[in-house]
């Protein structure tokens, strides 16, 4: 039998095997760090036989598929080792989640923080038995006898919502068993590392008539080295909380009286207006012009792009002159409005337009978390019309700009290629030859690319950019989509050399995604110390006694002529005290001046990231700053 490897390889076996087997076939290393199978795309324990022709790929921690597989084992270990210690704990549901697992359990006990470390150590003895996952199948009626019998009244009614005459899966662990359809790692001794995170609440189903149930969350690893570093970026996330900080830096904050609609106060204002001026030098470089579409337009222009069939949950309206029209959630319509008002000819393709464009999303009150889900963003759109000639330039023109926008904020990043959606619109053929477009662009620039089956926006597919932070966390940002269906619905064309009308193809971009979710980003990022290019405030001058002000007062003007944002703290607090406010303001430059300084025309500097730099001539440090702004180090 043969079976093929992701790689296009392929491996011949005599006889059937496992996905251990072809594991270890592999390589040893890869055989000690298999947890499951993806089999033709569908994920299995790997002691499961493969068949003749089975496209196979062997999955470790590091796939998020082998990952979750770790976790939802774990999740078992958890209420083998509550039952052991509580008995009489009726179990629910255990799934695995990002980063973990939980389990909603209905007990006479009361969990409290005091039961995490005895919980802990339970499963640790439940671990250590290193006893095998092994599947079986139960007819229906036989699955419901059995927690019957086990008193499980949740599996029970979970077992009797399935329909008449399917067959269930249920796991056994040693002496424990769970209705499961899974999979799971191959034996509970692979979880090295564990550790229960919280405690929560929950309605059974998420039913608020149901039962409050107890959930317990917790968290795993294969080695005690990852749960570590797991734990200290946690820690790290909560110093970063991008809320906390703008609050304490004074950039945006978030009122009862306007829910996901933040207000930027004058410091994140000076941020967001270095963001666009970054932005705009970019995009006029690369040939585009900055537009500004309407904010509300009518519900047929929405009816005619496919949003309301498509999107309509999402928007806001209103009336107008008993009219009905919808807030834009998307700036392309108002694009393409612009573009039809004039005839094109194929010498004036490809255009380019930059806007940022306010936009409004419906989104549900729980779902809304700082600036990273609100209800009202800028998007950094952009659009391009162009010829079916001109698709992988431009394509690849659009590649770089995403590159040269990311680069300067030291962001690495990976992409994933979205395919079409089971809500989409136009034909097969049109999104086969948008999908092979954004295809050949990635492969023609040499990006490595992961493909997200079905992830497309409903009118194209699209390249989505996950950028890295500091601390190893993803974000997902800019968005390339390839549109072949808007320009067919507004009836886009231009005159082609040989005198016909033809249809464009329409690009949809933006990069910072939105100004909004992207400053939360930049917060979280740079733990609030930004380079001294963004930040509102880049230098305080700090005079020892008021006989210093007037030199204060003059570094003041010298570096405000030069446009640098420069202000002096002539509080009556000694200098200690306002170098450890500067300090917690992050604020890059700070200039201690006393009565040596002033007459030497000197400056004592500080450097939020390296500290004290030693005395320094004021006019070669404003010269030092100035470049740091302009080249945005």
């Amino acid at each position: 039998m043969r079976i093929q490897l992701p790689d296009g390889h392929h491996l011949d076996f005599d006889d059937a095997v496992t996905g251990l087997e072809l594991a270890k076939k592999i390589s040893n290393g890869l055989a000690k760090k298999a947890l499951a199978v993806k089999v033709n795309g569908q994920v299995q324990d790997l002691d499961m036989p493969l068949k003749d022709g089975d496209a196979v790929e062997v999955l470790t921690f590091d796939d998020p598929e082998g990952a979750e597989a770790f976790h939802h084992t774990s999740s078992h270990v958890l209420a083998q080792a509550l039952q052991n210690l509580y008995p009489g704990t009726k179990l629910a549901i255990g799934p695995a989640i990002e980063n973990g697992f939980y389990y909603d359990v209905d007990s006479d006990h009361q969990f409290t923080p005091e039961d995490i470390s005895k919980i802990e150590d339970e499963m640790r003895r439940v671990i250590k038995k290193n006893a095998k996952l092994v599947k079986k199948t139960l007819p229906r009626d036989e699955a419901i006898k059995l927690f019957q019998a086990k008193d499980e009244p949740y599996k029970v009614e979970l077992i009797e919502d399935l329909p008449e005459g399917e067959e269930i899966s249920i796991y056994e662990m040693g002496d424990f068993v769970d209705l499961c359809a899974g999979p799971h790692i191959p034996r509970t001794g692979l979880i090295k590392a564990l550790k229960i995170m919280s405690l929560a609440g929950a309605y059974w189903r998420g039913d608020e008539r149901n039962k409050m149930l107890q959930r317990i969350y917790g968290t795993s690893f294969p080695k005690q080295e990852a749960l570590d570093d797991h734990l200290f970026r946690l820690e790290e996330a909560k110093r970063r909380d991008h809320r906390r900080l703008g609050k304490e830096l004074d950039l945006f904050s978030f009122v009862d009286e306007a829910p996901g609609f933040p207000i930027f106060h004058a410091k994140g204002v000076i941020l967001r207006n270095e963001l666009e001026k970054f932005w705009r030098e970019l995009h006029e470089a690369d040939g585009y012009g900055e537009i500004r579409t309407p904010l509300i337009m009518s519900r047929a222009l929405w009816e005619r792009s496919g949003h309301w069939d498509h999107y309509k949950d999402n928007m806001y309206f209103t009336e107008i002159d008993e009219q009905p029209y919808a807030i834009k959630p998307m700036n392309c319509p108002g694009s393409i409005l612009l573009y039809n008002e004039t005839m094109h000819s194929y010498r004036d393709l490809p255009i380019r337009w930059g806007e940022l464009g306010l936009v409004h999303r419906h989104e549900l009150s729980g779902a809304l978390h700082g600036l990273m889900r609100v209800r009202a963003f800028t998007q950094d759109d952009g659009h391009v019309f162009m010829r079916e000639d001109q698709i992988e330039e431009e394509l690849i023109g659009v590649m770089r700009l995403v590159n040269n926008i990311y680069k300067p904020f030291g962001f690495e990043y990976s992409v994933e290629l979205s395919t079409r959606p089971e809500n989409s619109m136009g034909s097969e053929e049109l999104w086969e030859q948008a999908t092979d477009g954004l295809r050949n662009a990635l492969e023609k620039v040499g990006l490595d690319y992961k493909v997200n089956p079905g992830d497309g926006a409903f009118y194209g597919p699209k390249i989505d950019y996950h950028l890295k932070d500091s601390i190893g966390r993803t974000w997902q940002c800019g968005t390339i989509q390839l549109d072949f269906q808007l320009p067919e619905k507004f009836d886009m064309t231009y005159i082609g050399e040989d005198g016909e009308k033809h249809r464009p193809v329409m690009v949809h971009r933006a990069i910072m995604g939105s100004l909004e979710r992207f400053i939360g980003i930049l917060v979280e990022h740079y733990a609030g110390a930004f380079p001294t290019w963004l930040a509102p405030v880049q230098v305080r001058v700090l005079p020892i006694t008021d006989d210093q002000k007037a030199y204060a007062d003059d570094i003041q003007a010298k570096m405000r002529a030069k446009g640098i944002r420069c202000e002096v703290d002539h509080r009556n607090e000694k200098v200690g005290y306002k170098i450890r406010e500067a300090t917690v303001q992050k604020i890059p430059y700070m200039l201690v001046v006393g009565a040596k300084e002033a007459a030497d025309g000197n400056v004592s500097l500080r450097s939020y990231h390296d500290g004290d730099k030693g005395v320094v001539a004021l006019d070669g440090l404003i010269d030092e700053i100035v470049n740091e702004i302009k080249t945005r180090r």
